[in-house]
């Protein structure tokens, strides 16, 4: 087996990078406010570097925006890496805090060799820009310890990796100090040289697990792998140095935040139809905004469009720290509509959809009512006003198979008071309304009235004519 790790050396610190619109020095600095854990370029060019107090960081770059070592946060932005990392393979491994493992194996037949899969996943570290160090081992020790002193190469040759291994220090090959301090009381220094010695004599001179440590980074011990399983929803998380007072500053975030879950619901083969944005203050409840489409979307800059709009409509009513999306709602994806192979003829069920989305995103979920057929023949009752329906099977109504009827319908049937000259069409029977007492039984004409109109008028057996609504 062949076993990728990728080690983030500052994920934290990429992850508050890629949600700034405008980049200057940033630094984490751990619990205690402190000293500097992870320094960005812009950073490390005005001479702030890991390891340096933060009273020495500030005099040096005055601007310096802080964010405090947090290992919930860690292990959260961890596992955002882990779903990506699952498009391009199944079996993923979370080694907290900075570290992710994959088999990759038996996916060199998928992807047309080892280097296919290795630029593979540096395309898409460089795409979600995050920094990673990239190694491959023939045992999953192997390949994380190699990743985690940036000396990784695109190979599988087992003895080339064990020279690798073998030129480590003892501490880049994980022993602890106690180990490390005896193993250099007998002369010992790199990891080859601890290779050297016959195993029963390792476990003699220190102990059977500094043995048990020494043979599964061989791969002469078992070290079975748990595998990571992604949740069933998707979320992330975007957090701001400076807090946030205007919500146009929030659409740069929210813009790859919305691309990625493009991407996410694309390998899925899946769409949505509801999202939740949560806003964090730092003194107030969070404001949770629940963005609703009118039918399946997947598209970001149609669910960045609503959300505009929501956020036009709903002010920030405190400084936002972070945001958060939520999707825990998913639907199947069906096949489009177009009616040519090629795909230029425009969806108009999508258009619709999008339609009705950005209007009740801007009037409000209550404002736009719908009209829905009913089964009478009568056409005052032929039709009923309702909210707009949502979900992944509505259709635009196929009028096509339906009698010819006026846009406009009077309230209520007006008397005729002159004869038509022009006839068009008819007669049309409607008879029913027997079983409620208000039975109608009526010939329908379309005509031209003398004025130009056109007009839908009847003929009642027992009243005579009347006019019941208009043609534009």
């Amino acid at each position: 087996m062949l076993w990728l790790y990728l080690h983030f050396p500052h994920l934290l610190l990429d992850h508050i990078r890629r949600s700034r619109e405008q980049q200057g020095a940033l630094a984490v600095v751990e619990g205690s406010g402190q000293k500097v854990i992870q320094a960005c370029p812009e950073a490390q060019a005005q001479g702030v570097q890991a390891g340096m107090r933060l009273k020495t960081a500030i005099s040096l770059a005055p601007e310096l925006g802080m964010v405090r070592a947090d290992h919930q946060q860690e292990a959260r932005i961890l596992e955002d890496q882990a779903r990506w990392l699952y498009r391009f393979a199944a079996h993923i491994v979370l080694v907290p805090p900075d570290g992710l493992l994959a088999e990759v194996g038996s996916l060199q037949r998928l992807y047309g060799g080892l280097s296919a899969v290795w630029q593979t996943v540096e395309q898409g570290l460089n795409e979600r820009q995050l920094n990673a160090w990239v190694a491959i081992g023939h045992t999953p020790l192997a390949a994380r310890l190699i990743a985690r002193t940036g000396r990784g190469e695109c190979t599988a040759d087992k003895g080339h990796i064990l020279r690798i291994l073998g030129q480590m220090s003892l501490l880049a090959a994980g022993f602890d100090d106690k180990t490390r301090t005896r193993l250099q009381r007998i002369g010992l220094k790199t990891f080859g040289e601890v290779l050297a010695l016959p195993p029963n004599e390792l476990a003699r001179r220190l102990s059977p697990e500094t043995l048990a440590h020494a043979q599964k980074i061989q791969g002469n011990r078992a070290d079975p792998q748990t595998p990571w399983q992604p949740p069933h929803y998707f979320r992330q998380q975007a957090d701001f140095v400076q807090e946030i007072e205007q919500s146009q500053s929030l659409l740069f975030p929210l813009q790859r935040i919305l691309s990625e879950f493009e991407e996410d619901l694309c390998w899925r083969q899946q769409d949505t139809d509801s999202l939740l944005l949560v806003l964090k203050h730092r003194h107030q409840e969070p404001t949770r905004l629940r963005i609703r489409t009118s039918g399946p979307e997947h598209r970001a800059d149609a669910f960045l469009n609503l959300i505009r709009l929501r956020l036009e409509q709903h002010p920030l009513r405190a400084p936002v720290i972070s945001l958060v999306l939520l999707v825990k709602r998913f639907l199947g994806r069906e096949a489009t509509t177009s009616q040519d192979l090629l795909g230029e003829t425009q969806d108009l069920n999508e258009a619709w959809h999008t339609l009705i989305s950005r209007l009740q995103a801007r009037l409000g979920d209550n404002a736009l009512r719908q009209l829905t057929p009913q089964a009478d023949h009568r056409p005052e009752r032929a039709w009923s006003a309702s909210e707009v329906l949502r979900g992944h099977n509505n259709r635009l109504p196929d009028y096509t198979q339906l009698p010819r009827r006026p846009l406009w319908l009077l309230k209520g049937p007006q008397p005729l008071t002159e004869t038509p000259p022009v006839w068009f069409s008819g007669p049309e029977r409607i008879s029913g309304g027997w079983w409620d007492g208000q039975r109608v039984h009526r010939d329908y004409y379309i005509a031209q009235l003398a004025s130009g109109q056109l007009a839908w008028v009847f003929r009642d057996v027992r009243d005579g004519w009347f006019v019941h609504g208009w043609f534009g």
